[in-house]
């Protein structure tokens, strides 16, 4: 999921089974600049964005790095071995675990639709708070 402090602007669900590679990630990173474009097109066009995200082999590789060369987001790194959180650990892990807590569900696909039906509920006050914190 990527999200700003205004809500969410993509997300994406992997499929059972399937590896997060760089390839997978290069895909991703793909729709979410397509996607995002249109939602947030002033962070595109000025190069404003920013993607934060920690220093795991699918985002460290070559090929990512050279997609992000490309359209220059300001990257914030999440320093390796910190103690400090990441936003989602504040926000968006306790969210899903609330949507989910508790009810029983017969398919995969309800579970993917009550997730992200949650995920889409957060309040921008909350994520402020999240990226605050």
């Amino acid at each position: 999921m990527f999200y700003d402090w205004k809500g969410t602007v993509h997300h994406e669900l992997v499929r059972h089974g399937q590896m997060v590679n760089k390839q997978l990630y290069l895909e991703v990173l793909a729709r979410l600049r397509d996607g995002a474009c249109g939602k947030k097109s002033e962070l595109w066009e000025n190069q404003t964005w920013m993607l934060h995200y920690d220093n795991v082999l699918a985002h460290a590789s070559l090929l990512i790095c050279s997609y992000l060369a490309k359209y220059q987001p300001s990257i914030v790194p999440h320093p390796p071995y910190s103690r400090d959180s990441a936003p989602a650990d504040f926000l968006l892990f306790p969210k899903l675990e609330t949507t989910l807590k508790g009810r029983c569900f017969q398919t995969i696909e309800e579970i993917w639709d009550n997730a992200i039906r949650g995920l889409h509920t957060t309040t921008e006050s909350a994520l402020h708070e999240a990226f605050q914190q």
